[in-house]
């Protein structure tokens, strides 16, 4: 389905533009993410420090019959136009609140894209003018959802696509 105001696409859902401030993923028919899952992940996360998308509210769009996850509209900037010791700056706070949300008990779960999903390799870190956030917390995880081993595994995971990111944000 053509969507008015699209932003991007994924493998489940479209993100659309709402207003200047607001975007919204949309959720039809039977998809594979769920709406009230991914909201309470994103306000989990929320409440830790600012690195992942601000949720905004549910709602239902009838022209589009969708289910809607409301989040603040990020505007991405290309880091590429900054000097690596800039880039290097944010880096470091982006490692500093990625951990800090993992203590916490929020893992992401998708930093690096595998390779047989569309997109870029790193589609969900953003560089905005607050610094580096992250969207898209569909296959995100909570400590308190999966337990303590599982959690640790996908930490040490993100871990790894962290450093990927440094070599790929540092050097590019």
């Amino acid at each position: 389905m053509k969507y008015p105001r699209r932003l991007s696409s994924g493998a489940n859902n479209t993100v659309i533009v709402l207003s200047d401030m607001e975007v919204a993923k949309l959720f039809t028919d039977d998809t594979r993410s769920d709406i009230g899952s991914e909201a309470e992940k994103m306000k989990f996360a929320n409440i830790i420090n600012d690195l992942v998308v601000k949720f905004i509210r549910l709602d239902f769009q009838e022209d589009l019959q969708a289910e809607m996850l409301v989040m603040e509209r990020l505007k991405p900037i290309e880091y590429r136009a900054y000097e690596v010791e800039i880039r290097e700056l944010w880096f470091q706070v982006f490692e500093y609140k990625l951990k800090e949300i993992h203590k916490a008990g929020f893992v992401h779960r998708d930093l690096k894209r595998p390779s047989n999903i569309g997109g870029l390799t790193f589609d969900n870190i953003l560089l905005t003018d607050t610094g580096l956030r992250l969207i898209d917390v569909g296959i995100s995880a909570l400590s308190s959802q999966v337990g303590g081993k599982i959690f640790e595994k996908y930490v040490e995971i993100e871990l790894k696509e962290m450093a990927s990111f440094k070599e790929y944000f540092l050097n590019r």
